[in-house]
């Protein structure tokens, strides 16, 4: 079951903490430790509930209004496409590859309104760690631009937390 955490201790987002406007993380234990960072991504996102992505298409039909950009669905990935072939600033469903290490892949979106990291982390990649099971941690911190930022991370923010956590539970 996903768990409200602090951010991984260390961990490559922690660098891009500083400032934000909103910030969350989420973990769980790991059902399949041996996936990298980018590996446990896309098992969850592929596994995105169907009401998520109902809100995704939602909430797309209404930032238009307002001149966001649509970002698609969570799950909208070439399945077809090898884990291998990834490399930062490609598309991964609605995030561009950052920076992909194999215990940590840093994903985002930029934007003149706001801009968004999300990062997955992984503790005990390829085996249980000295304390426990392998663990992936799912931290998003948002920095706002400007009042248009700030009026959608309204209702944004609490989806949300109930957003990640249901992502999340495809990998426990």
């Amino acid at each position: 079951m996903p768990r409200l955490v602090a951010p991984p201790p260390g961990s490559r987002i922690g660098s891009r903490l500083a400032g934000a406007d909103f910030a969350d993380a989420w973990a769980v234990s790991a059902a399949e430790p041996g996936l990298s960072a980018l590996g446990q991504f896309l098992k969850a996102v592929r596994a995105t509930p169907a009401w998520v992505e109902a809100c995704m298409r939602l909430r797309n039909r209404v930032v238009r209004w307002f001149g966001l950009k649509d970002l698609g669905g969570l799950s909208d990935l070439d399945p077809q496409r090898p884990l291998q072939d990834y490399r930062p600033g490609d598309r991964v469903g609605i995030f561009t590859l950052l920076e992909n290490h194999p215990d940590e892949v840093l994903l985002g979106d930029r934007d003149r309104h706001l801009e968004v990291v999300l990062s997955v982390h992984t503790t005990g990649v390829g085996a249980a760690t000295q304390t426990g099971p392998a663990v992936v941690t799912i931290t998003t911190v948002v920095h706002v631009h400007n009042w248009l930022g700030r009026l959608y991370m309204l209702p944004v923010a609490p989806m949300h937390r109930r957003i990640a956590p249901a992502v999340l539970r495809a990998l426990g």
